[in-house]
């Protein structure tokens, strides 16, 4: 459904007052961001990063972005209860970012999940919705029948992002999308205005002059990257090496473009993630993955690591 900013507002409205007592406002804790995934492309059972994924948490809140293999599992890790799963952003549509997307919410109702989860992606994430719903429909109601368990289905809202601008506001955060170009996925990257902190996560893009204006003067950016070098090798002794090359480059960004992008935008922070078929024992160091952006970028870079919080 389309997104109205007048319901946002409202919702806002409604959650300032729930965190108020006769007036006065709780404290604010600082906002977390914890990497929870940062392997780019479909991952590899076992690699040595999972799916690319991440969460920020403003005053215990989390917001989850991307939702690829094992991003369950990867916010248990990270100390952040199910329970507590309330909002969830998709960047595009590839297995990387969303094949956990049901199971996630799932995985979070049996865990205790009694309350809503808002669930932001373009589309077709309302069909994908009523689908995943559609494929547990047996397991779901033999639960609510055997057990009493309450009907899970009414508490995953469905959100299809498809304008640029602000989508989500509370009490915590605004949240603000612009597309990205990630082509033929229609992607998009999504920005996190706290009271502390702001926060830009890039999702899947070559370079985007959209991007740049989401993040300009933000407090971290965290961009995904390819390194060329390592993907040649990776498509060396593929027939269809030329114009596989040409496709990935079309579509990703080197570090070169990661520092433009985050020069431009004015940036404090990049943080790289996504990191396009990174592999245990690549030969590629971590410095060599941050060389690139700090030629054209004079802030600070640092490259991901899964349950790295920053």
């Amino acid at each position: 459904m389309s997104i109205s900013r007048r319901h946002f507002l409202g919702a806002s409205a409604a959650l300032m007052l729930s965190g108020a007592v006769w007036g006065q406002a709780t404290p604010q804790k600082p906002t977390r961001l914890i990497l929870l995934g940062t392997q780019g492309g479909p991952a590899r059972i076992g690699a040595m990063r999972k799916s690319p994924a991440q969460v920020i948490v403003v005053n215990d809140v989390p917001y989850v972005i991307d939702c690829g293999y094992e991003v369950t599992a990867q916010l248990v890790a990270a100390g952040i209860p199910l329970s507590r799963l309330r909002y969830i952003f998709i960047t595009h549509h590839h297995s990387d970012h969303n094949a956990e997307y049901g199971n996630l919410f799932f995985l979070a109702w049996a865990s205790g999940l009694r309350s809503p989860v808002h669930a932001y992606a373009p589309p077709p994430l309302a069909d994908m919705t009523r689908a995943f719903w559609e494929s547990n429909r047996y397991d779901v109601e033999t639960r609510i029948r055997d057990q009493g368990q309450p009907d899970p289905r009414p508490n995953l809202i469905a959100h299809e992002v498809t304008e640029e601008g602000v989508i989500h506001e509370d009490a915590n955060v605004k949240v603000t999308a612009a597309r990205v170009h990630h082509p033929p996925t229609d992607a998009w990257a999504y920005r996190f205005d706290a009271k502390d902190r702001s926060i830009v996560i890039s999702g899947d893009t070559a370079y985007s002059e959209n991007l740049i204006r989401l993040a300009r003067g933000a407090d971290v950016l965290v961009h995904e990257i390819m390194y060329v070098p390592l993907i040649e090798r990776v498509l060396a002794s593929n027939p269809n090496r030329e114009a596989l090359l040409a496709r990935v480059k079309a579509v990703h960004t080197t570090g070169e473009e990661v520092g433009r992008v985050a020069q431009k935008a004015g940036v404090k922070k990049v943080v790289l993630s996504h990191l396009l078929n990174a592999r245990p024992g690549d030969g590629v160091t971590d410095e060599m993955w941050a060389a690139d952006v700090r030629k054209s970028f004079d802030g600070e870079v640092v490259v991901g690591r899964d349950l790295m919080e920053i």
